[in-house]
């Protein structure tokens, strides 16, 4: 059984935002949502101070708190691993969004635009009724992974099939793939460095990995 799952590396990540930009294009989001961040973080004492960026985003979880108390079962996990969000089934009751333990999700009650009350083309021709009043996250490009189930490619590794965010990525700090191959490159990569999964401490079995040094 697959199981998807997310690598950023947090000695590469330079903040540049890039993958942000690419998932708001890739998923057409409506203005002021972004399903993807990057958390500038800055530790230490002057003068000994550092800057961390880290990468957020839906974790999607092996054990997804929002599953659990959605009423109509408009969200589920699926088989590979990604938590999924039915638009059909969603009533916009909002509990995942108060269980999600990663603020990773978020509704929009009317069509907003990016420069006020005029809206451009492209917000015209990608706006989507079906996502309004509804809860929307990260999908981990959910359509590329279900085309490289039916084409035989592998996602992490044939860019087509690859979640946009990670083929963005300038510095080549996000990687994704199977984690059940021992061969994949996450598997291999998870091997050989330290790392550590957002609030794991809540039972959520998290399915993005942060490598910060070498095993």
């Amino acid at each position: 059984m697959k199981r998807y799952v997310m690598t950023i590396d947090l000695r590469r990540c330079v903040g540049c935002q890039t993958c942000t930009a690419a998932c708001k294009s890739a998923n057409a989001t409506p203005s002021g949502i972004q399903w993807r961040r990057v958390l500038d973080l800055e530790t230490g004492e002057f003068p000994d101070v550092r800057r961390t960026f880290l990468p957020v985003a839906c974790m999607h979880c092996g054990d997804p708190p929002c599953e659990s108390v959605c009423p109509t079962k408009a969200t589920t996990k699926r088989a590979d691993g990604l938590v999924a969000i039915d638009y059909e089934l969603c009533i916009g009751c909002a509990n995942c969004v108060m269980a999600c333990p990663y603020d990773a999700r978020s509704i929009v009650h009317e069509q907003h635009f990016a420069y006020g009350e005029s809206q451009m083309t492209s917000e015209a021709k990608r706006f989507d009724p079906g996502r309004i009043g509804v809860s929307m996250k990260c999908t981990f490009c959910k359509d590329r992974i279900d085309e490289a189930a039916a084409t035989g490619r592998t996602p992490g590794v044939d860019p087509e099939v690859t979640p946009a965010c990670v083929n963005s990525c300038i510095s080549g700090a996000m990687g994704f793939g199977d984690i059940n191959d021992p061969q994949s490159n996450v598997s291999q990569l998870l091997a050989q460095t330290q790392h550590f999964r957002m609030h794991e401490e809540l039972g959520t079995e998290p399915g993005v990995y942060y490598i910060w040094n070498q095993s």
